[in-house]
């Protein structure tokens, strides 16, 4: 069976974490709403993992204006002790476009 990009999968290879990571190196600029409504996942839901992945150094919030503008730490270990031998980076350059 082929899933279509409109169609949602039963399951997914990466955790919520890691697709928000995605969606703010994609545009650092966006909305945490905005990043809400790609993910699938509610604005309550990112803000709780934007704050996880602030306080694991992966991820720095600068304001702008009104608006907050992140940045990504691809240096970090991931997390887990069975990928933790490779960086945040790595994951980002598997998926990047």
């Amino acid at each position: 069976m082929s899933l279509s990009p409109t169609v949602p999968a039963d399951w997914t290879f990466l955790t919520n974490h890691a697709h928000v990571l995605i969606c703010l190196v994609q545009q650092p600029g966006r909305t945490l709403r905005e990043v809400a409504a790609l993910v699938g996942i509610t604005e309550r839901a990112v803000q709780r993992i934007v704050g996880e992945l602030e306080e694991a150094g992966i991820l720095q919030r600068e304001r702008v204006g009104r608006r907050n503008r992140y940045a990504v730490i691809g240096s970090q270990p991931l997390r887990h002790p069975l990928e933790a031998h490779r960086r945040v980076q790595d994951l980002l350059e598997m998926v990047k476009p």
